[in-house]
């Protein structure tokens, strides 16, 4: 597959042009061991074409992506999958839809929220694997959208931060059923499309769809897809216009001409190969520690370790990793996330089981895992937010009205949300998970 946008910055840095134009560094300044980088890293040239106004080799590129994935249109972003949610949310709001979204949202979603001023309808899992992972049924949205008599759509992410995956397409089913459209967070899972069996939101129904480049792919970190399904009706400069309301005017073209080689990769059939084989190193690596160790279902490239259920803490579990030159991608007390990919060699599985046969818990497992609160509503988001606040110790925020979690990133699952009215359970909660501030309502 050609590389429009790799190939025109490397041709360009060839030449060795006197560069009249932005960036200062003029591809000689800066960090030394930046400097390969610096030569490839432009902005909005004569042929470099205009990433929201896309005509010439960005738009070649993103219509690979689209064909990889199968798509009527696929839209790059350089500021993760957080400005492909924001996307989404507006397109949303245009269209006049009501928002009905599972709890386990990231911050970003959030964000976005009090950007655009939404109401969210919130659903529940069914049953909860701490606060960050659950089972969600369709039948609980469906309920909600019985309710509603206007236009709506369903927000999930799958798969979530320790690796379970929604039904995508019973939930898309129920979006047809009601005219309401999917919107999925797959930030986890842009290789999902790369699997022998269907299991990419697109593939399964979604509507729309971010995928993060860089967490499970070789793009660069900030790098995203912004998928749109190939049988609704969207029009693609309304999607590069909402984009626009919230992305930088000045896209990194380095991190553009890596999600163009990341086309190339995702196009040969050595990629498949990879996958396949890592994800035969991870089903053996859970083959060999079963039942020692417990692990979640879901991605197969998630090996996320249920610590709890393994008779450890997932905290001393994860520094005993790092100890041994292992670094897990999140840790807390009840789980350690390990993210595979195809750029896992057999080599890392060789270290990681070692380590795993070697480790010998010294603390007792925290066994009960906290469910994700239902606090009382006092008001909206974007108010809460927005409204003069105070930081507190979280022991002396009952009562108080939420305006923002400082959880950290990751996980990024706030706890509580910004207009709800922090009771001991958020207390409690919040605690179990190391967070000893929260900005409250004066």
């Amino acid at each position: 597959m050609k590389t429009p946008v790799y190939d025109f910055l490397t041709q360009y840095a060839a030449q060795d042009p006197v560069r009249m134009h932005m960036p200062g560094h003029k591809g000689r300044l800066g960090a030394p061991m930046l400097q390969q980088a610096a030569e490839l890293d432009l902005t909005e040239i004569s042929d470099a074409d205009s990433l929201f106004e896309a005509s010439g080799i960005l738009a070649e590129s993103e219509a690979n992506a689209a064909s990889l994935y199968g798509t009527a249109y696929t839209f790059y972003s350089c500021a993760g999958s957080t400005l492909c949610i924001q996307t989404m949310l507006l397109l949303m709001k245009q269209e006049g839809r009501a928002v009905i979204a599972a709890r386990n949202v990231h911050r970003a979603f959030l964000n976005a929220c009090v950007l655009l001023d939404l109401t969210v309808q919130w659903v529940y899992p069914r049953e909860s694997d701490g606060i960050l992972s659950g089972t969600y049924a369709p039948e609980d949205f469906e309920a909600v959208l019985e309710q509603l008599h206007r236009p709506a759509c369903i927000y999930v992410t799958s798969p979530d931060y320790l690796g379970h995956m929604a039904d995508i397409a019973a939930l898309a089913e129920v979006c047809r059923k009601y005219h309401a459209k999917l919107l999925v967070d797959n930030a986890h899972g842009a290789h999902l499309a790369f699997l022998p069996w269907q299991c990419h939101p697109i593939q399964l129904g979604a509507d729309y769809c971010c995928d993060s480049a860089h967490k499970m792919l070789s793009g660069l970190t900030g790098t995203a897809y912004l998928h749109v399904r190939s049988d609704i009706d969207t029009d693609a400069q309304r999607v590069r216009d909402a984009m626009a309301m919230f992305a930088s005017t000045s896209p990194s073209y380095l991190m553009l001409a890596s999600l163009d080689w990341c086309n190339r990769e995702l196009a040969s059939p050595l990629f498949r190969e990879q996958l396949s084989e890592v994800i035969e190193y991870v089903q053996t690596l859970k083959c060999h520690f079963s039942p020692r160790y417990v692990f979640v279902d879901g991605d197969p490239l998630h090996l996320t370790i249920d610590a709890a259920a393994s008779g450890c803490t997932g905290t001393e579990l994860a520094a005993y990793l790092k100890e041994n030159g292992i670094i897990a991608e999140y840790a807390d007390l009840y789980h350690v996330v390990l993210l595979c990919s195809a750029g896992s060699t057999k080599e890392d599985f060789c270290r990681l089981q070692q380590a795993l046969e070697q480790f010998t818990p010294k603390q007792p497992p925290v066994t009960e895992k906290y469910a994700l609160p239902h606090p009382e509503i006092v008001c909206g988001i974007r108010e809460a937010a927005l409204a003069p606040q105070e930081t507190i110790p979280v022991e002396e925020s009952f009562s108080r009205i939420c305006a923002a979690v400082k959880v950290p990133c990751p996980p990024a699952v706030p706890i509580v949300l910004s207009g709800e009215r922090i009771d001991q359970n958020c207390i409690s909660v919040c605690k179990g998970y190391g967070i000893s501030e929260i900005n409250v309502v004066q």
